[in-house]
């Protein structure tokens, strides 16, 4: 028994490689950064040698095939400190804390089946959860996600101080608003030598030495501090909107008011919801990877979850387009504002050659390529042209890492795609990690690139073994675009449809392709307030594969798609014989397999909420939290998220995700059962010896009761009603906590 914890510890980390690979800010290492003037000569060291790390992986792992389904999810966390007498809310910058008493606690209870992961993420305030195993590729693993998700919930809830709260939401409401947002107080606020921010100070960052160095050498190498700029909303009393005044309609959008944020925190500091499958072999992964690029900005608006930012309300309902600004190292020349000369050798591009997409971006190009024999050979030749048509962006490349990789071997469009990501610097250089590193054995320096290029979606090829007793890890896709939700149940449902979509898109070969200036156009409507309702996204009109419906492949070309709502995209489009719809397509594909009853009744619900939400019926988190701030009595109609109106909106985030209160308007018909955290660990049976004087504490606390359990109930109901002190929206604590029962766990 004594061996278990170690064991258990080894295997998470193990199984972290396969679901991760590395935190949102890039690749982990315990080291010491080389600051960015004394990285500069390093960096073409590290891209050279990057390309040939990733070039003699490629070739010990391309023939890898017959790999099973295997896939996880990852959740992050904030934990926020509440001060019911100021009502207020702040971020607590104490994930590191919690994390550790997390994973302590997951290694005494290694022996569970079900367990959890932890890991840091780039705020101070944030963690991420993920399951300590990976689930599987049968239908009752559909079912694990949510009681996955539920149990990270529980354990983090467990692992909280009285007066901390960990909501399910995107982005804090008062971040960078005021001087007051973090607990402990952090001094200077804002301002640091790392971000140099006028909003934040550096205490948020978390404190492993990477996450700084990331945030400083950003900075530098750009020439300036980050600028983010978000549309603000236009409310009644809004003071920026009054004073903007008329005009011509092209000019007031040149000059709209928006909410300024100038550091990587604003970005990094925004929760999300990611997935990552193994596939098969190399073809089915790059596959894969095409078709969720095409489906991320759907995905994207049909999950919109982040209405504010600085304590304003914004025009917008997504983070991404904040994260990609947050996080942009491009120099002006590199931006097209400004000339760069001859530029710096020591930096890829020389610091001048244009780069349309900030690091943080949508995907620029298309990496399957078809390989067919014999009579398909010809077939595949003309889609392989045609998916060449579809990359119709602007993609830049690195030509030396090109040139190499297709000399050794690499095929073209995969080529061009890692040429693509050398693009960029590293922007993370640690001391001892430079020349040391041996690339016929390690692949750092192609993964310190690869991490921090962000993308919709990643592909990511096994990584080295570091011992021949670690797990088997294969080729995997990771999708990135989804927002956190406020319910467990809402992200296991995207989730869980994602990865029947990938088992529909292979199982009944289809083809999702189509110009990827369409799939950077939905990409563009998906921030856009309301943008699940109000706007139409290109999709394909026809996703048979190519000569399924009579056509050939040379006959298809840039107008295969059309603009569709999303309720179109997921149910069809009437009349018999066009495009079917994602989820009917789901409801098949699990007709198919012979789903058992259980597994279909749970994804029916998903599946429903998902339609409810692209018909309007129900609202996505981001329409809610707008309409809960703008229908409080505190909100003066000027755009402004005060401390007492998101005071009340964090409590009733917690409120939703816990179970606590009811969401018919977020959730439809599902009840959320209460996540407690009692239960979330379990309880030995303890021996050891109690001293004298506490023994007889607890003798007298009992002896004169007629029911243990219903003091514990007592107690447990006077803890859970302290925590109700909201009074806007607010139901009766008492009778809501008599009716909440423990949530057990199964093994």
């Amino acid at each position: 028994m004594l061996g278990l914890p170690m064991r258990a510890l080894a295997y998470i980390t193990a199984i972290a490689l396969l679901l991760l690979g590395e935190a949102e800010g890039g690749l982990l290492r315990v080291g010491k950064p080389i600051p960015w003037t004394n990285a500069l000569p390093h960096l073409n060291y590290v891209r050279e040698h990057g390309v040939s790390q990733f070039i003699n992986r490629y070739r010990e792992v391309r023939d890898i095939c017959n790999d099973e389904l295997k896939w996880g999810d990852e959740v992050e966390y904030g934990i926020f400190k509440v001060d019911h007498g100021a009502k207020k809310v702040r971020v607590a910058l104490r994930a590191a804390e919690v994390r550790e008493a997390l994973e302590a606690r997951e290694a005494a209870h290694s022996y569970r089946a079900e367990g959890c992961a932890w890991h840091p993420e780039y705020g101070a305030w944030m963690l991420e959860g993920t399951p300590r195993a990976p689930f599987r590729g049968f239908t009752t693993d559909l079912l694990r996600v949510e009681r996955s998700m539920r149990l990270r919930r529980a354990r983090i809830l467990a692992a909280l101080a009285p007066d901390e709260i960990a909501p399910t939401v995107t982005a804090f409401p008062r971040f960078g608003a005021g001087d007051d947002f973090c607990a402990p107080p952090a001094l200077p606020c804002p301002g640091g030598p790392v971000a140099e921010s006028a909003y934040v100070p550096d205490a948020v960052i978390n404190p492993h030495p990477r996450f700084a160095a990331l945030t400083a050498n950003i900075r530098a190498r750009r020439g300036a501090k980050v600028d983010i700029r978000v549309p603000l909303y236009r409310d009644g009393c809004t003071p920026e909107w009054l004073a903007h005044g008329g005009g011509t309609a092209a000019a007031a959008a040149a000059d709209a008011p928006y909410i300024h944020a100038d550091a990587m925190a604003f970005g990094m500091g925004c929760c999300c919801l990611q997935l990552t499958f193994q596939a098969r072999d190399v073809a089915e992964s790059r596959y894969m990877y095409d078709q969720l690029a095409v489906l991320s900005p759907i995905m994207l608006a049909l999950s919109a979850a982040t209405p504010m930012f600085r304590g304003r309300l914004a025009d917008t309902d997504v983070r991404w387009d904040v994260i990609s600004a947050s996080v942009d190292d491009r120099t002006p020349a590199e931006r097209g504002i400004a000339t760069g000369g001859d530029g710096d050798e020591r930096m890829a591009g020389r610091g001048v050659r244009q780069q349309p997409k900030s690091r943080y971006a949508s995907i620029s190009t298309f990496i399957h390529q078809c390989q067919r024999k014999g009579a398909a050979a010809a077939e595949s030749g003309c889609r392989a042209q045609v998916l060449k048509q579809y990359n119709d962006i602007e993609c830049p490349v690195d030509a030396a890492s090109f040139d190499a990789l297709v000399a050794a071997g690499v095929d073209e469009p995969l080529a061009r795609h890692v040429a693509h990501l050398f693009t960029r610097d590293p922007l993370v250089v640690f001391e001892g990690r430079i020349a040391e590193l041996d690339d016929a054995a390690e692949v750092e320096h192609f993964e310190n690139i690869q991490s921090t290029n962000w993308q919709t979606v990643r592909w990511k090829p096994p990584p080295p073994r570091t011992s021949p007793n670690d797990p088997h890890i294969g080729w995997r896709t990771e999708f990135r675009s989804l927002e956190v939700q406020l319910t467990d149940f809402e992200n296991a449902a995207f989730v869980v449809f994602i990865v029947l979509v990938t088992r529909v898109i292979l199982a009944f070969d289809l083809n999702l392709y189509m110009p990827l200036s369409k799939v950077d156009a939905n990409m563009r409507r998906a921030h856009a307030r309301d943008g699940v309702l109000r706007e139409k996204f290109w999709f394909r009109r026809c996703i048979d594969p190519p000569g399924a419906a009579g056509e050939s492949p040379q006959e298809e070309g840039l107008d295969c798609c059309a603009e569709m709502t999303i309720l179109e995209i997921l149910m069809g489009q009437n009349g018999g014989g066009g495009y079917p719809g994602l989820i009917p397509l789901v409801y098949a594909y699990l007709d198919y397999i012979g789903t058992d009853a259980a597994t279909f009744e749970r994804v029916e619900a998903y599946l429903e909420l998902l339609r409810r939400r692209a018909s309007g019926e129900v609202m996505t988190a981001a329409a809610w939290m707008r309409r809960f701030v703008t229908r409080h009595p505190a909100y003066c109609g000027d755009s402004v998220v005060s401390d007492e109106v998101a005071y009340d909106l964090m409590l009733a985030a917690r409120d939703v995700g816990e179970g606590r209160r009811a969401a018919p308007e977020l959730l439809g018909p599902e009840v959320i059962e209460p996540v407690l955290p009692e239960g979330a660990f379990d309880v030995p049976l303890a021996s050891a010896r109690i001293d004298a004087a506490a023994r007889r504490e607890l003798i007298d606390r009992y002896a004169w009761r007629r029911s243990p359990s219903s003091s514990a109930a007592a107690r447990r109901q006077e803890t859970s009603s302290s925590n109700f002190s909201s009074t806007f929206e607010r139901y009766d604590s008492d009778d809501a906590a008599a009716e909440c029962e423990p949530f057990t766990w199964g093994a």
